[in-house]
């Protein structure tokens, strides 16, 4: 697979079994921190937050370059005790404005609830992608959803781009494989 290619985050992705069983999670443009506290006691445990480089990919998206700093933020999101989301936010370090205060302030609230609570962000295109060993997200997803030796060898993870007047932050979700047994519920 070209260098490219693994880079790559697609809004569509070949059919799969694998993949149609987290179909749900990987399309749905609302709120997921609405979605899992619907499906029980929703909790999110602040694992890193700071100044650090962004990926390759994250700096392409985000339109930076890659040596840039950025705000880093990485979360599990747990669902009835279990880590079921491992949430990777990057927000530029400039320009700075309300959403770098936000950002600031959140502690081990959701950022989800911020961003769909204000009239003013706008949600760019849901990508998503298969990560594999190679990505530099998988590693820390095993370990912050606690999967260790049950870990399967790819995460499906979705990513997409808010904007909040001259800032934008870029959400990657990488889901658990629990997610997938339970596809009837919100």
């Amino acid at each position: 697979m070209s260098f490219k290619k693994r880079l790559a985050w697609r809004a569509r992705q070949p059919r799969s079994v694998e993949r149609t069983a987290f179909i749900p999670w990987l399309r749905n443009r609302g709120s997921l921190t609405a979605r899992l506290q619907a499906k029980g006691s929703f909790t999110v445990r602040l694992l890193r937050q700071g100044l650090a480089m962004p990926t390759l990919d994250e700096a392409i998206a985000l339109g930076i370059k890659r040596n840039q700093l950025a705000w880093i933020r990485e979360v599990a999101l747990f669902c009835d005790g279990q880590p079921v989301v491992f949430a990777h936010t990057v927000l530029p370090y400039r320009p700075r404005g309300a959403l770098t205060r936000w950002f600031e302030r959140l502690g081990s609230r959701s950022l989800g609830a911020v961003l769909f609570s204000h009239h003013g962000f706008s949600r760019g295109a849901l990508k998503n992608k298969r990560l594999d060993r190679r990505h530099a997200l998988f590693q820390p997803a095993i370990e912050a959803m606690q999967l260790g030796t049950a870990a399967p060898s790819t995460l499906w993870a979705r990513r997409s781009l808010f904007v909040f007047r001259s800032q934008s932050v870029l959400v990657t979700e990488v889901f658990s494989p629990a997610l997938r047994v339970d596809q009837t519920k919100p």
